[in-house]
């Protein structure tokens, strides 16, 4: 899942029905602005417009339970959607007249929206300690240069998802054993596979890549193809992928859906079409699967986060502060959790009953002990082609992981340059 799927995050397809308070579910046209609680005191309100372009149910819900609370201080939170948000930001994110106060996005795109200059550090606005009760993993992904830029309020992470009536026995704790459990129930030429998974896509091979202590790029903008760490990863999955079909995104949804494949490597987006399917789904996260050095597999993250824009921040200070407050409050976290299976950035929200029931929402909690944020630099926009070249050079067409690591560096090396 790249950086264009993660600007389009959604908790999963499947919005649930409402099984705790905070208002009512709706859901709005493109452009249409989300409907908010009105005061009926009369009083002069002051709006925090924020953009998005995500799920409308999701923002209706972060509305309603947010507005409840800001009612009283004279504050209410409007979110309007745009698609193509980036390019929004970047026509109106100095324009005060016709831009928001704040945006929540996929924090992935932090690093472009941090250079333009666009941002106030979200300290600015409101004190550390409202942040004290977020997993850190979802308050690492908006750092960005060592300044805090966004406030998380959701995220979502590849999980091990199996059919349990195809699954046979417990589902193993290695990785190790999870191959042998592939060499035993895949039979290539009958089409029915124990694991499948997008093999030489990046961000499916990511959990391997960074339990192994490698990486596509830093945090500095250097690549890692050709690290010690990174090359061993790939041999490392190089024999799960030659047990989990082509690899395509939309053969191994087929296969799994379909009941040929007993597991898939996915995440939410997949669960309305295992639902529509029949099949009775089992959830394992990814850390629970220890790698030969002892280490859980390690995905990377999308956080759904809040950004303020400079201006504001400057002009409705106390009215975005209380808005960030009340938006990372354990309610609003427990709200999203119960109505559209959104793993929750604050840690107290997990404490609900009906949070801690959901198998889901918990296997991406466990895996967020080692989840990594997905970079938020621009330079990771570029890194895709060289870094999918290389797996499908190694998976695909057999060629040598030294070579391949070696050419596959040198092009992503030269499209970083190009970006300057």
């Amino acid at each position: 899942m790249k950086k264009r799927v993660l600007s389009l995050l959604l908790c999963t397809a499947m919005t649930i029905g409402a099984l705790s308070g905070c208002g009512k579910d709706a859901g709005k046209d493109e452009g249409q602005t989300t409907e908010v609680l009105g005061n009926d005191a009369g009083d002069e309100m002051t709006e925090v417009k924020i953009w998005h372009d995500g799920d409308e149910n999701i923002m209706q819900t972060i509305a309603d339970c947010a507005n409840e609370k800001l009612a009283e201080d004279n504050i209410k939170v409007t979110f309007e959607k745009k698609s193509g948000l980036t390019d929004q930001l970047q026509l109106y994110g100095n324009d005060e007249s016709n831009g928001p106060d704040m945006y929540l996005y996929a924090h992935d795109s932090l690093g472009t929206f941090a250079e333009m200059g666009i941002l106030a550090p979200i300290t600015d606005v409101i004190s550390e300690d409202v942040m004290a009760d977020l997993l850190p993993m979802t308050v690492e992904a908006g750092n960005y240069k060592d300044t805090q830029y966004l406030l998380p309020v959701y995220y979502e992470t590849l999980l091990f998802m199996y059919n349990k009536a195809r699954w046979e026995g417990d589902v193993p704790e290695t990785t190790d054993e999870l191959y042998d459990y592939m060499v035993a129930h895949t039979d290539v030429d009958a089409g029915t596979y124990a694991l499948v998974n997008q093999h030489s896509t990046a961000y499916n091979v990511a959990p391997v890549i960074n339990g192994f202590g490698g990486y596509i790029i830093d945090k500095d903008a250097d690549p890692g193809l050709n690290t010690k760490e990174t090359k061993d990863a790939i041999a490392y999955n190089q024999k799960f992928a030659a047990l989990e079909a082509d690899g395509d995104y939309n053969t191994v949804t087929a296969l799994f859906n379909e009941g040929q494949a007993a597991a898939i490597i996915g995440g939410p987006w997949l669960v309305s079409g295992i639902k529509a399917a029949g099949i009775d789904l089992g959830i394992k996260s990814l850390a629970d699967f220890k790698l030969p050095n002892g280490n859980g597999l390690a995905p990377y993250s999308g956080v759904q986060s809040i950004g303020v824009l400079k201006y504001a921040a400057e002009n409705k200070k106390e009215a975005i502060a209380k808005a960030l407050e009340t938006i990372a409050s354990p309610e609003v976290g427990i709200a999203l959790a119960n109505k559209s299976n959104c793993a929750p950035a604050n840690s107290k929200a997990y404490d609900d009953a009906d949070v801690a029931a959901n198998e889901m929402i918990m296997a991406m909690k466990a895996t967020a002990e080692t989840a990594q944020p997905m970079p938020n630099i621009p330079q990771m926009s570029v890194m895709w082609g060289p870094a999918e070249a290389f797996l499908a050079a190694v998976n695909k067409s057999g060629e040598d992981i030294d070579t391949a690591a070696e050419t596959y560096q040198q092009e992503a090396l030269d499209a970083i340059a190009d970006m300057q």
